[in-house]
């Protein structure tokens, strides 16, 4: 089992319009709402794939009763912690050729014990999992060493942990050692604090980490796939997308992929790939929807141990 943390969750409108003019009325031609929040979009695509999974979350206001009826729509397993303030919603502008707009609010202010109630039950729920992770940025009042501090507790007690996010939680959860971070391309540069044009260079600056006490560093490259470092390993992965759609959560299911084959007990190198088929299939389904199986079927992928690691990313 995966267990998600999603300190910052939302309700995701997507609308889709012919072209994004500023300062003009337009008129949508179609509209979507969807559970959002990183870690909650793991959930949804594992899910979506018959893997077991749960999603912890805070839960408040109108827009959280209405995200609360998603999840149970979408079969998402969850265990939500009450909170005073009103989740977000999350708008996503999306036109033809696949770019994507997007719209987020700060969501609600956490308290100390807030906060606190949400480490409890992702630690609680840690017991049964083969991985947690955290996922996503933090709402305002939630501690920046938040991710760090679930780190080490579910670290202690056995269990692999991922982070994914950004920004000062991002440093505090990498100081504290988890097992795989799974940062795109600008945020690995921040955290290095330094451009990384090449792949080389992400792999690089991937290796620091590891050597640092990572074991998995997973980057997400956008159109240029993804590349996993490990100490043994430099693997590289890319899908061919003719015609997106929309890149709304598609890192995250790229993540639960990978998740998924590391914890069916398959080689990172496969991992890998099903974490790039997973974010690729994404892609090509509308606003922030999720792959099922069906969707899987049918998209070139390439992976390699020798890529070429003079490539330029783009």
């Amino acid at each position: 089992m995966i267990v998600t943390l999603t300190p910052n969750p939302s309700v995701d409108r997507s609308v889709m319009i012919d072209d994004l003019r500023r300062g003009e009325v337009h008129r949508a031609s179609e509209s979507r709402i969807d559970p959002g929040g990183k870690g909650v979009n793991v959930s949804r695509v594992l899910a979506a794939q018959s893997a077991a999974t749960v999603a912890v979350l805070p839960i408040g206001g109108p827009e959280g009763h209405l995200l609360e009826e998603l999840l149970d729509a979408a079969g998402v397993a969850h265990h939500s912690v009450s909170v005073a303030g009103t989740v977000r919603m999350n708008i996503s502008v999306l036109e033809p050729d696949g770019t994507t707009t997007k719209l987020n609010e700060p969501g609600p202010t956490l308290t100390d014990d807030e906060a606190g109630l949400l480490l409890d039950a992702t630690v609680t729920l840690a017991a049964g999992a083969d991985w947690v992770v955290g996922c996503g940025s933090l709402p305002p009042g939630a501690p920046a060493d938040l991710y760090a501090t679930l780190v080490g507790q579910v670290r202690d007690r056995g269990v692999h942990v991922a982070v994914d996010s950004s920004g000062a939680p991002m440093v505090a959860a990498v100081a504290a050692r988890p097992t795989l971070i799974k940062p795109n391309h600008e945020e690995l540069a921040e955290l290095v604090d330094h451009d990384l044009p090449t792949l080389g260079d992400v792999r690089d600056a991937a290796r620091d980490l590891v050597a640092d006490g990572i074991e998995v560093v997973a980057v997400s490259l956008g159109k240029d796939g993804a590349l996993l470092v490990t100490a043994q390993d430099a693997v590289h992965a890319a899908a061919t997308i003719t015609a997106p759609l929309s890149t709304v959560g598609a890192g995250d299911c790229m993540l639960a992929g990978l998740l998924h084959g590391l914890s069916t007990g398959q080689p990172t190198a496969d991992a890998l790939a099903t974490g790039v088929l997973w974010g690729a299939a994404a892609v090509t389904l509308p606003g922030s929807s999720v792959p099922a199986p069906d969707d899987l079927l049918g998209i070139p992928l390439e992976i390699t141990t020798s890529p070429d690691f003079t490539y330029r990313l783009t």
